[in-house]
């Protein structure tokens, strides 16, 4: 694998030692026996949560004899049901065969912590799980019938928002701890892009200033080291397709709109149906033209929510789904927002009543066509 590949999970990961400190500290007492805390960790993508996590299991599994960390992609494992079968499988093979019933998993879960195992479940993108309520009570209820062993939840989430849709009792027994891993200023990135340039480019390829407007440009809009590192492996692939012998400002500039695109789509493409519902509408006002782009101190670009709301709505009903409230697609928006998919704004004095303004983060042709394909 290649070292400028986001995948890429180096020996040392610079700038996340004290969160990676923290972590460690929260599920150590497995290791004794006991018990951790539940943990959720928050932060945009490309802020190293997952690598940080993973760089932590492997010291985890050096280790433990009586505990073991999981891992799961809940985009992949959305369900309570799907998510212990994965789990159980690893002590006992036979599980991933279909026809089990729950019942007989919740038994088999209790089988090994009887036994004073300890299990540490990672869940990633935990916000994708269908039933979380009802997993966040069977594994409470497992810990509550067996004294010996344990079972615990580290959660990773780009959204700040997800657990208001959780039942109050789920949210107090999941949330005791949380974490916020905090996006790179661009001083880190230009470090950790040096650092990944060395083994991934050959000696003095890429020019000093590329990789600092790298690094710069990155922070700029999200402070994603996965961005950043796109960034620099599409400018090498733009200098060696122009049989370019150093990698400039020039091809960061050119591969810029190209990296962009793609983690858009990468980034549509895990979204909830809802999200993408009201991404989609608002990329089809702005195509179209909001009704309302004369009104004087309405700045270009910009839609009312309530013309955007309204098309969700119309949407909805084509996808045969049931419009959220409006309450509900002010979180949606705050999601999308944070994503860096759309930018609110309250809306002026110049502009008749007080509504939220929206602007698409990205060109909206090239919106919607992501957006159409991940629909088909």
């Amino acid at each position: 694998m290649s070292v400028l590949s986001p995948h890429y999970i180096p020996k040392n990961l610079p700038f996340r030692e004290d969160q990676i400190m923290e972590v460690m500290s929260i599920v150590s007492p497995a290791l004794k026996g006991q018990k951790p805390r539940n943990l959720i960790i928050y932060g945009k993508t490309g802020t190293g949560k997952t690598s940080s996590i993973k760089m932590i299991m492997d010291d985890f599994t050096n280790v433990g004899k009586d505990a073991r960390m999981h891992y799961v992609n809940c985009r992949i494992y959305n369900s309570r049901y799907r998510i212990m079968q994965k789990i159980l499988k690893n002590y006992s093979p036979d599980m991933e065969k279909a026809g089990f019933g729950f019942p007989h998993l919740y038994e088999k879960l209790l089988e090994i912590t009887s036994k004073g195992h300890q299990i540490v479940i990672v869940l990633d993108e935990i916000d994708m799980i269908k039933d979380l309520d009802e997993l966040v009570y069977t594994l409470t209820r497992a810990n509550d019938e067996n004294g010996i062993g344990g079972v615990s939840i580290i959660g990773i989430s780009n959204r700040l928002s997800f657990k208001d849709a959780l039942d109050p009792r789920s949210r107090s027994s999941l949330y005791e701890t949380e974490m916020v891993f905090p996006p790179y200023t661009s001083e880190q990135l230009r470090k950790i892009l040096a650092q990944r340039v060395d083994g991934g480019f050959e000696k003095n390829v890429v020019e000093n200033s590329a990789i600092n407007l790298a690094a710069a440009l990155t922070a700029q809009e999200s402070g994603d080291a996965r961005y950043a590192l796109k960034l620099l492996m599409k400018a090498g692939e733009i200098a060696e397709q122009t049989c370019k012998e150093k990698v400039s400002d020039d091809e960061v500039e050119a591969a810029r709109k190209k990296v962009e695109l793609d983690l858009t789509a990468e980034t549509i493409s895990t979204l909830p149906d809802m999200h993408r519902l009201v991404l989609l509408a608002a990329a089809n006002v702005t195509s179209s033209g909001s009704k309302y782009s004369r009104l004087e101190g309405l700045e270009d670009g910009f839609l009312f929510s309530g013309e955007v709301y309204e098309e969700y709505s119309s949407q909805c009903k084509k996808m045969k789904k049931r419009a959220r409230s409006t309450r509900w697609f002010k979180e949606y928006l705050n999601d999308l927002e944070m994503l860096g998919l759309l930018i609110t704004t309250p809306s002026s004095k110049g502009v008749r009543g007080h509504t939220t303004l929206i602007k698409l983060g990205q060109n909206a042709e090239d919106m919607l066509r992501i957006l159409k394909e991940g629909f088909n």
